[in-house]
């Protein structure tokens, strides 16, 4: 049998009972997890370690989940985050999408549901790595380079977070195709989308960040009113 490389999860919460029992419950499910209680701890395990994932408690007394995510995107860190937030706290999920986190999940969470959404984006990111191979798109000024991970500008590479990655790549695999809201919670995060849920708003502006010259006005990434979104890589104002 062929011996498949383990990928590493830290799981950052100030809180040691519920830091240890969901890493107790995560490597019962044969996940390796590393634990770290601060942003401190976290950035060692991160120097020492190749880390696939991280699992970030957005409440921390030192510096707040929300503190680390936003530090790590500065620092092109772009590991993949799941958020950990107060159930119910629309505001801090949305900050958090903003700040650079992929997904999110309330407290309290079951763990199940946790593991759901770790396998997901580990999932999604071994598909990426085995796929596509040396698949470049331009559009614009803009190359993306599926294979790489990479989108550059002008030769000038532009940081981009998994979460942005895979929303990206949603959209240029199919061009000028309307996608609902729906279609692309699922071709993104395999689940449903919730009425209340407005974490594909935040990832698109996010997206239109990095791609756009104009926000008010974006010629890429269009809205399809009363639809969702659609992409124009020849970026035409047309809709």
């Amino acid at each position: 049998m062929t011996e498949k490389k383990q990928q590493l999860i830290a799981l950052v919460d100030d809180d040691p009972r519920i830091r240890d029992l969901t890493a107790k419950y995560l490597t019962n499910q044969g996940l390796q997890i590393l634990t770290a209680e601060s942003g401190k701890a976290l950035d060692l395990v991160l120097k020492n370690n190749d880390i696939s994932l991280i699992v970030l408690d957005l409440m921390m007394p030192d510096e707040t989940g929300l503190n680390i995510c936003q530090r790590l995107r500065v620092n092109n860190i772009n590991i993949p985050i799941i958020m950990l937030t107060a159930k119910g706290d629309e505001v801090d999920r949305i900050v958090g999408l903003e700040m650079g986190a992929d997904d999110y999940l309330p407290k309290p969470f079951n763990p199940r549901e946790l593991l759901a959404r770790i396998t997901a984006i580990l999932r999604r990111q071994n598909t990426i790595e085995n796929t596509n191979k040396n698949k470049v798109i331009k559009f614009g000024a803009f190359i993306f380079n599926v294979d790489q991970r990479s989108l550059y500008k002008k030769d000038v590479e532009i940081s981009i977070t998994a979460g942005e990655y895979d929303l990206l790549k949603i959209f240029v695999e199919r061009p000028m195709q309307p996608l609902s809201r729906d279609q692309i919670m699922q071709l993104s995060k395999g689940k449903e989308l919730d009425v209340f849920d407005r974490s594909i708003d935040v990832q698109i502006s996010r997206l239109r960040r990095l791609i756009e010259d104009d926000l008010n006005k974006p010629v890429f990434l269009q809205t399809k009113w009363g639809f969702g979104y659609i992409f124009n890589p020849d970026g035409d104002t047309a809709n």
